[in-house]
């Protein structure tokens, strides 16, 4: 089978400084509430910069999709003195690549 090297990521350095500065600051004034938000920010600028076997990703993930699995996370989390934090990466990374397509 001939191996297809045409997957690359067109993205720049300072544009994801920014997209990651401005969910940060986002982030921080909202006291975490816009977490979820910022995520799905990076994660598309992350997928619409990513080709892959020549097909441009996209991610359609939503704040607000990630928002009820992130407060369900930090219950879990909470409840389980920390334990849960270990199964959010994981689950978090489920939640992405579900809402990860080829254009």
């Amino acid at each position: 089978m001939e191996k297809n090297n045409n997957s690359y990521f067109d993205g720049g350095l300072l544009q994801l400084i920014g997209w990651k500065l401005l969910g940060g600051f986002l982030t921080i004034i909202t006291f975490g509430i816009c977490y979820p938000w910022a995520l799905c920010m990076v994660y598309g600028w992350e997928a619409k910069h990513t080709v892959v076997d020549g097909k441009r990703l996209k991610f359609d993930g939503s704040a607000i999709g990630l928002f009820g699995l992130w407060i369900k996370w930090l219950l879990l989390i909470i409840i389980t003195l920390g334990i849960y934090s270990f199964w959010v990466q994981i689950s978090l990374k489920k939640w992405i690549t579900k809402h990860t397509h080829f254009e």
